[in-house]
């Protein structure tokens, strides 16, 4: 009786999922006439007033029915970043038509399970056309792969919450001729994995990408007397312990990139902050357009004139311009000691006025300077409700 009543449940969720399903498509659909109606008009893609009083009306109503205010505010901001991803990615494809392509050949690093792979699939899931992916053994490599056209784009990795800025990558594009046509930030949820059942004290060796041993290095301090082997990629490290099928091995990678060779996660969250995020940062042959409507970043690099003031003097006329700067890099200039060329990343479109002063001032004014890409952020803030707190008491 007990398992017919529990069943008669299980059908009755199972149909309103599906009513669910059908509702948020419907919602989608109207997202997108939203989309074409901006593009029309030259509308910007965010309204944070609307935002704001979507989330409050949706609180209230929520409340009305039983449902927690927190619940709703996190549920409306997964869909409100999906429309405005959505709405981006449209507006994005209208501006640049001959990037649309049936087959889109991505270069990443590692393989299958890799964080790179699940940054690729993230990504390109928002983009038409098929997905062709080619792992590679090394940075150089996946930009090799682009440059000879046997990829289309590649996907790398360029920052990390817990263990910073990725050198090699960004020593890459001092040299390449490839140019930044979009960015994501992906969770990194670094899990220890094994082939079989087996106590930590008992792993003796540890496989992993040295990104991730840097990351990771409270833990493995936690651990004591164990061999560390980097690998060129966590798929390469997952490939390793797979193979060897020894209680005495382990990964550290992505607990579903495990599943996919095998392995077994038994502790995750191994990063040495909670909150650990990667940014991620796609490259192609051409640069793009991207419409005044989206919010815009633009990646510039340059190398200042041997004075006192010069960086402090070329930052100023980002000041003047009113461009907020986000990231600034410096790496040493090859074959010139002591010297450094210097990545910055702003908030503002190549097309639009102030950032083309700005641009014209620093070309005078620096020894080298040249526009690494523009793209569409793909970071959506939550909108902040400032009377969601009052609407729970």
């Amino acid at each position: 009786m007990a398992n017919e009543e529990l069943e008669a449940l299980r059908v009755a969720i199972t149909e309103t999922d599906n009513d669910l399903l059908a509702t948020i498509a419907k919602r989608q659909k109207l997202t997108h006439q939203v989309a074409e109606t901006k593009i029309k008009h030259h509308i910007q893609v965010r309204d944070q007033v609307r935002e704001e009083q979507l989330l409050v009306r949706l609180i209230k109503q929520g409340q009305e029915v039983g449902l927690d205010p927190h619940f709703v505010t996190k549920l409306f901001h997964v869909i409100i970043e999906d429309s405005v991803l959505n709405q981006q990615s449209l507006l994005a494809q209208r501006a640049n038509p001959e990037a649309s392509l049936p087959i889109n050949r991505v270069a990443f690093l590692g393989e299958k399970g890799s964080y790179s792979y699940l940054a690729t699939q993230k990504y390109f899931a928002r983009r038409s056309g098929e997905l062709v992916e080619i792992g590679c053994k090394s940075f150089p490599d996946i930009i090799a792969t682009v440059e000879s056209n046997e990829a289309d784009f590649a996907v790398l990795p360029i920052e990390n919450t817990s263990s910073g800025s990725i050198n090699e990558v960004y020593d890459q594009l001092q040299h390449t001729r490839l140019s930044i046509i979009g960015e994501l930030t992906h969770e990194i949820n670094h899990a220890l994995l094994i082939h079989e059942d087996v106590e930590l004290g008992k792993i003796k060796t540890l496989y992993a990408h040295p990104q991730v041993f840097a990351q990771c290095s409270h833990f493995l301090a936690e651990l004591g007397n164990i061999e560390v082997k980097p690998c060129d990629s966590t798929s390469a490290a997952m490939l390793v312990v797979n193979e060897l099928k020894s209680p005495e091995v382990a990964a550290i990678g992505s607990e579903g990139g495990g599943r996919l060779y095998g392995l077994k996660a038994v502790k995750s969250k191994l990063a040495n902050q909670k909150e650990n995020h990667s940014r991620f940062i796609v490259v192609a042959r051409n640069p793009i357009k991207v419409p005044l409507q989206v919010p815009a970043k633009t990646t510039m690099i340059m190398s200042t004139v041997q004075s006192p003031g010069a960086l402090v003097d070329a930052l100023t006329v980002l000041k003047d311009n009113d461009i907020a700067m986000t990231k600034l890099e410096s790496r040493p200039i090859n074959g010139n000691p002591w010297e450094e060329m210097f990545y910055i990343d702003v908030e503002g479109n190549i097309e639009d006025g102030p950032m083309q002063k700005a641009v014209e001032s620093l070309r005078d004014m620096t020894r080298y300077f040249k526009i690494l890409g523009c793209y569409p952020v793909e970071d959506v803030a939550p909108t902040r409700v400032a009377v969601a707190s009052s609407l729970t008491q």
